[in-house]
């Protein structure tokens, strides 16, 4: 069987959102009479009756409205594939993950923004994955992932760095762990991953279970801060935490994140001169951060008050 002509299922799409063979007619440039052939065409095709005629315009049968939801998204996403894209290097739209822009970017970018005025910058926080040749408004992304994406240009900014933090009223309520006791402490995650790997590095006993489970690391932080465990804290995440108080690094030791921090953009970018300016913004500010990651974050003890013991293992030199 010939596949049926393209601009007969888009007459008869017109036709089902406008409910009117006329309007449809006129806005695809016919007659209402070859609009009118093109869709008995396909109901011939089918063998079914696609539209009832009323004195008010037409509307959809069951067999119709089945036909147009399954081929409207279609045509919506060829009519977007037609636009024309528009590529201004004066402005630039980039897609993050929340907590990234929260705590990484949002402190920086006035210092980008006051540099470069003449650049518009429209950031879209975004979790999923982002089809580059779907969205095609979207110029760059930045991601935490292993370095690697099909079909996309990948430039590392920074490695990532985790150790056990926890907010200074649970430190208060239940003293200080030590490398070794840290297991009988209330930790927040899940038996294996990291939390594993981190007590096979430095030794202790992984607990038998964790006091909560969250499936995302902004989540776990916020638990933290809220004195409900201890967190393998990531330090984009922590850090910010940690100057401002609200979380504590228990120790020296740290491991890098399993994954790094990049740029990533489709190759319809390349040329984006704005993109170029900003990459090499970022890739500044990464260098100044990772030099100050080289020092882990340390925190003072206070004196242990009476009748209470705050402890803690010998400091390692961080990795």
């Amino acid at each position: 069987m010939s596949r049926p002509p393209l601009q007969s299922l888009i007459g008869f799409a017109a036709a089902a959102r406008m409910g009117n063979l006329t309007r449809a007619a006129e806005s695809m440039h016919l007659t209402v009479s070859a609009l009118s052939h093109q869709i008995r065409a396909i109901e011939e095709r089918l063998g079914r009756r696609l539209f009832v005629r009323g004195a008010r315009g037409v509307r959809l049968t069951d067999d119709g409205q089945a036909l147009y939801e399954r081929i409207a998204p279609h045509l919506d996403a060829i009519e977007r594939a037609l636009q024309p894209r528009v590529c201004r290097d004066d402005s630039l739209t980039i897609t993050l993950m929340p907590s990234f822009a929260s705590s990484w970017l949002m402190p920086r970018l006035p210092r980008f923004l006051a540099a470069q005025p003449q650049l518009e910058i429209s950031l879209q926080s975004n979790v999923g994955v982002v089809d580059f040749a779907r969205d095609t408004a979207i110029d760059a992304g930045i991601r935490f992932g292993p370095g690697k994406w099909p079909g996309l240009e990948a430039v590392h900014l920074f490695d990532d760095w985790v150790t056990p933090t926890a907010s200074p009223a649970l430190l208060e309520r239940l003293g200080y762990p030590t490398l070794e006791t840290l297991g009988n402490f209330p930790l927040l995650g899940a038996p294996g991953g990291r939390w594993s790997e981190w007590f096979a590095e430095f030794g202790g006993t992984p607990p038998e279970r964790f006091v909560a489970i969250l499936d995302d690391s902004e989540n776990l932080h916020r638990a933290a801060v809220e004195g409900l465990g201890i967190v393998l804290g990531r330090m984009t995440l922590a850090r910010p935490l940690i100057e401002a108080g609200r979380l504590v690094p228990l120790f020296n030791e740290r491991f890098k994140a399993e994954f790094a921090h990049y740029l990533v953009f489709p190759p319809r970018s390349r040329g984006h001169g704005g993109l170029a300016v900003f990459r090499d913004w970022l890739l500044e500010e990464a260098q100044v951060y990772e030099a100050a990651e080289a020092v882990p974050p340390r925190h003072i003890e206070p004196a242990p008050q009476s009748g209470k013991t705050a402890t803690r293992g010998k400091g390692r030199k961080a990795r």
